[in-house]
């Protein structure tokens, strides 16, 4: 069986480019906000799914609310936020599982860099596509499916979407 990916690779691919164009419109405070909310109510049913006694992606979560919400201070959510890193990695053998922490923790991570909201469509997208369709089947299969994660994510994002945002996020893509 052929290794399976860790997340999309495709910079260019339409359904990234045109997150990457509303993105670059927002804020940080809307795409940190944007990212966890959609982290938590789709990504992490599937980390959930093979590790319910594992909070640490919901801890990450909280962190990144609690820090929007000005109840704790950057380097206490970053701690919670690492712990989720860590979680992806030790969840190696499970495709499914460790895209859905990377996902989780770079949503998280939005709150300190506008840019690491880019990891829910790059990483989160891919935990979909694998547990919709497993790990086994062609990588165009799994794009496709990934493909149409991020037209959702799109979507969400767009539906809380400021529009015409005065201060939009420099992001700076080269990561």
């Amino acid at each position: 069986m052929p290794k399976a990916r860790k997340m999309l690779s495709d910079w260019d691919a339409p359904y990234l480019q045109a997150l990457v164009k509303l993105i670059e419109t927002q804020s940080k405070a809307t795409l940190a906000h944007w990212a966890v909310d959609y982290a938590e109510r789709v990504i992490l049913p599937l980390w959930s799914k093979y590790y319910p006694d594992d909070l640490r992606p919901q801890n990450a979560l909280n962190a990144g609310r609690e820090w929007l919400s000005g109840a704790i201070k950057l380097p206490q959510a970053k701690t919670v936020i690492l712990e989720c890193h860590t979680a992806a990695h030790e969840a190696g053998g499970n495709p499914v599982a460790q895209a859905a922490a990377r996902a989780i923790g770079q949503s998280a991570s939005t709150i300190h860099s506008a840019r690491h909201c880019i990891g829910l469509p790059l990483y989160g997208a891919v935990a979909v596509a694998y547990d919709t369709l497993g790990i086994k089947v062609p990588w165009a299969q799994l794009e496709e499916c990934a493909a149409d994660e991020c037209g959702r994510m799109h979507d969400a994002l767009r539906d809380v979407a400021v529009e015409n945002e005065p201060n939009p996020a420099k992001i700076d893509w080269k990561c």
